[in-house]
């Protein structure tokens, strides 16, 4: 992982040359005043041994949420339940109920509530992961993808039409449980994600002419269908305790920072890692036609991508030109630069709150997302 506080010449460069170029990015996170007195947050994100894994810290509110999620599923058709199972068997990595688990433990501490989870946050928890699984069964569709974390998707099993019923029930099931939480800026929060969801997605469909406007538009699909997930539930859980509009911007402002980081992780990962680690193939951005992070940094060094990105990839030879040119770029490293910033912003959000080690643990995590390797 890069540092910044020992950056070397070049690398300051070409730090530099990314904030002018695409400056817009920057402009839009803001500084606020402190709700907390905290030390500053230094630029390098590093790791502290006596930190808790923010997995095993989470690990105790999180054991049973797949069971859970099964009962909120429960119907009498048994093929629909075989379908809606599919997913949930507990081999995924629970990411996004994870972050939501801790930060509103971090947001309970904050406000003087001794971190005691509330049943309300972690049925959001749960919604999170139910609505995250109905997207993947949703684009799996939309992408005609073969396998899914290791294994054939829903609609390679089972075909198109079912999968998307399958998807849309996993979806009404995460909206009744919303429903009885019954905190209506709670539920208008959450009704956000799935408009971003769908919006995000006609967004991935299209593209943009001029270099910076198809940068700007890549990170706000990034937002919509990756961000807006995390940040909206990291909010929701904020509001149940909190009624100060900082600390639920803060709560949101960490979420938003830390999936957009962890796309554009995702985003390198699809030229640096086998298919083995990610569950999928490698290049599947590329062979769906899409322009992401490592390539739109790789058109600035040959602008022959720009014909290809237009196309969206679809000529013979393209992807594998393409992947040549990403390679041979420094796309790869620019986009790992823009993560590291997103997730430095994450960690100022956060260290605003009260330290607990929920916060420290969130702290730590933006380590984890950029260490990833699937």
């Amino acid at each position: 992982m890069h540092k910044d506080t020992g950056a070397s010449c070049h690398e300051r460069k070409a730090l530099q040359g990314l904030y002018q170029k695409f400056s817009y990015v920057y402009s839009l996170l803001r500084r606020n005043r402190c709700l907390y007195t905290t030390p500053p947050v230094c630029c390098s994100i590093c790791s502290d041994a006596k930190l808790k894994d923010p997995f095993s810290l989470a690990q105790k509110d999180l054991q049973n949420l797949y069971e859970e999620i099964k009962k909120q599923l429960l119907v009498s058709k048994a093929e629909l339940k075989v379908l809606c199972d599919y997913y949930f068997d507990g081999k995924g990595k629970a990411f996004r109920p994870m972050i939501v688990i801790l930060m509103a433990r971090a947001c309970n501490v904050h406000s003087n509530k001794e971190g005691v989870l509330l049943p309300a946050q972690r049925s959001i928890a749960m919604i999170s992961e139910m609505i995250h699984t109905a997207s993947l069964v949703h684009d799996d569709v939309i992408d005609d993808s073969d396998t899914r974390r290791g294994k054939n998707t829903i609609n390679k099993v089972w075909g198109e039409r079912k999968a998307i019923l399958a998807g849309d029930f996993i979806l009404s099931a995460a909206s009744m449980a919303l429903a009885r939480i019954g905190n209506n800026t709670v539920v208008s929060v959450l009704s956000q994600v799935i408009e971003d969801l769908v919006r995000g997605e006609f967004m991935q469909l299209g593209s943009k002419e001029n270099e910076n406007e198809r940068f700007k538009h890549y990170l706000e699909k990034t937002f919509k269908k990756t961000a807006s997930l995390i940040a909206n539930s990291c909010k929701a859980v904020s509001i149940l305790v909190n009624s100060d509009p900082e600390v639920h911007e803060i709560a949101y402002q960490y979420g938003r920072n830390v999936g957009i980081a962890f796309q554009l992780v995702d985003d390198i990962l699809d030229f640096t890692s086998c298919a083995n680690l990610l569950g999928k193939p490698s290049a599947a951005d590329l062979k769906l036609g899409l322009a992401t992070g490592p390539v739109l940094f790789a058109c600035q060094q040959f602008p022959e991508l720009h014909a290809m990105i237009m196309r969206r990839f679809s000529s013979d030879g393209d992807v594998d030109r393409a992947w040549q040119y990403v390679l041979k770029s420094d796309g790869v490293e620019q986009t790992n630069y823009l993560a590291q910033h997103y997730c430095q912003e994450a960690i100022r959000q956060i260290s605003r709150l009260r330290p607990s080690t929920e916060r420290d643990a969130l702290i730590q995590l933006t380590e984890l997302v950029l260490r990833r390797d699937k």
